[in-house]
């Protein structure tokens, strides 16, 4: 996935924000963290995702999923860019969204998937 890629992902979100952390790009939802693009090595920081499940898409994926000591404690993964598949991306991306949206965004999110199919 390509940076522009990834941000197209991100932005279509409803109320995602751009910023920086660290000089690279970093996003919020409702004020709160979203993800980012880390400096070190091009991955992308993904929460929401257990421990179990982390060790799972590591065994699986370990061309792209990974982690740091410094996220060993926290709910998340490191996802190289390079080799995440732009669908897996967005599917992690909903899970955070669905917690850091207000409610009334995922209520008129899903009505207008709904009406859509």
């Amino acid at each position: 996935m390509t940076l522009e890629e990834m941000e197209a992902i991100v932005m279509a979100f409803p109320g995602a924000e751009k910023g920086m952390s660290y000089g690279r790009p970093s996003y919020k939802v409702n004020g709160k963290f979203f993800t980012r693009l880390r400096r070190e090595d091009d991955s992308l920081v993904l929460l929401e995702v257990s421990f179990d499940e982390r060790e799972m898409l590591i065994e699986a994926e370990p061309e792209t999923f990974h982690f740091t000591s410094h996220y060993k404690d926290y709910p998340s993964v490191l996802a190289r860019m390079a080799s995440l598949h732009p669908g897996s991306f967005r599917n992690f991306l909903d899970r955070r969204w669905r917690k850091v949206a207000p409610k009334k965004w995922v209520k008129e999110r899903d009505a207008a998937d709904a009406r859509s199919v």
